[in-house]
C-alpha cells in the first residue's frame, strides 16, 4: 500500500477513541501534516464535525469511513484512452527533476501495449540532456522519436512530429516540453505558439491533452507547481511519479478541491513498466488507512 505511514497515523487516530475536541484538533494537525492544507483540514474538520453532531456518533472509529466519502468528492480518476484511427497529441508537462521524460517512456511502453501507434516528440530544446536522454528511451523501447537541435523552436519540433505521425499512421504524439520553472508570461508563449501548430496541422481539440508531472514527494510544491502551470495553459489531468514512495500523498486532494483536475496514471518504480492507471479507491484506502488489519 502506498502512504502507508501516513495511512498508520490515521487509522491510529480513528481508532478506539472518543470523538472530542482534542480529536479533532489533533486530526487536523495530522492532516495538514499530511499536505492537505489549512484551508482544506479546516473544511474535513467542520464537514465530520457536522456529521457527527447530525447522527449522533460517539466513536471515532465510525467517521473514517465517513471521511473518505468526503474526500472522494475532491479526487476523480482520468481515462486518456486516444481514438484510434485518428491522431492524438498529449503533452507532457512539468518542472525539472519531476521525472518528466522518464514518464514519457512509461508512457510509450504503455500505450503501445495497449495496441497504439506511438511516436516521440523530443519537445525540450532547452536542454540538450532532455533531448539525449528522451533519445535513449526511444532506442532501448524502439520507439520511433522526432527530434531537433538544442535551442531548435519546440513548435518546429511538434510540426514535423505531426506530418511524420500523419505519414506513419501513428494513433498518438507524446510531446516533451521545457521543464524550467517558468513564470506564467514564458509558460503561456511557449505552449500558445506550440498550441498554434497543433490545431493549423488539424489535430482536434478533443484529441489534444496537457497533462502535469508531479513528484508525489514534492507536497505543497506540487500544489504550487499545478496551480502555475493550469493558470497558464488549462491542464486536463495530472500524472504522479514517486507513487510508491514514503510521500504523504495529500497534496493530491488539495490538487482536486481546488483545481478540478484529475489523475491520469501513477508511477510505481524506476522500470518501464511501473505505471498504472489511477486507482481513486487505492488511493484514497492508503491515504486513510483503510482496509489494513
Amino acid at each position: 500500500m502506498f502512504f502507508k505511514k501516513f495511512g498508520e497515523k490515521i487509522k491510529s487516530l480513528f481508532g478506539g477513541r472518543k470523538i472530542d475536541e482534542a480529536f479533532f484538533e489533533e486530526l487536523e494537525d495530522t492532516l495538514i501534516e499530511g499536505d492537505l492544507g489549512a484551508r482544506l483540514t479546516e473544511e474535513i474538520s467542520d464537514k465530520l464535525r457536522e456529521i457527527a453532531k447530525k447522527e449522533g456518533i460517539t466513536e471515532a472509529s465510525e467517521l473514517q469511513s465517513r471521511m473518505k466519502d468526503i474526500l472522494s468528492e475532491y479526487i476523480q480518476s482520468y481515462d486518456a484512452e486516444p481514438k484510434k484511427g485518428e491522431l492524438s497529441v498529449f503533452m507532457i508537462l512539468g518542472v525539472n527533476g519531476v521525472g518528466k521524460t522518464t514518464t514519457i517512456a512509461k508512457m510509450s511502453k504503455y500505450f503501445t501495449r495497449e495496441g497504439y501507434k506511438v511516436l516521440l516528440a523530443a519537445g525540450d530544446t532547452f536542454r540538450a540532456a532532455a533531448v539525449d536522454q528522451l533519445d535513449i528511451h526511444a532506442e532501448r523501447l524502439g520507439m520511433r522519436i522526432v527530434k531537433h537541435q538544442m535551442g531548435s523552436d519546440p513548435g518546429a519540433v511538434i510540426y514535423d512530429a505531426i506530418t511524420s505521425a500523419a505519414a506513419q499512421g501513428d494513433d498518438l504524439i507524446l510531446a516533451d516540453t521545457a521543464g524550467r520553472m517558468h513564470n506564467k508570461e514564458n509558460l503561456m508563449r511557449e505552449l500558445k505558439k506550440m498550441d498554434k501548430v497543433i490545431h493549423a496541422r488539424g489535430v482536434k481539440d478533443e484529441n489534444y491533452r496537457k497533462f502535469l508531472v508531479i513528484d508525489a514527494t514534492t507536497g505543497q510544491n506540487g500544489v504550487s507547481q499545478a496551480t502555475l502551470f493550469n493558470e497558464a495553459v488549462k491542464l486536463d489531468g495530472i500524472i504522479l511519479t514517486k507513487y510508491d514512495s514514503a510521500a504523504k500523498g495529500g497534496a493530491l486532494v488539495q490538487i482536486g478541491r481546488m483545481l478540478s483536475l484529475p489523475v491520469v496514471f501513477v508511477c510505481v518504480g524506476e522500470g518501464y513498466d511501473d505505471i498504472r492507471r489511477f486507482d481513486k479507491d487505492e488511493y484514497l484506502d492508503s491515504l486513510l488507512g483503510l482496509g489494513e488489519k
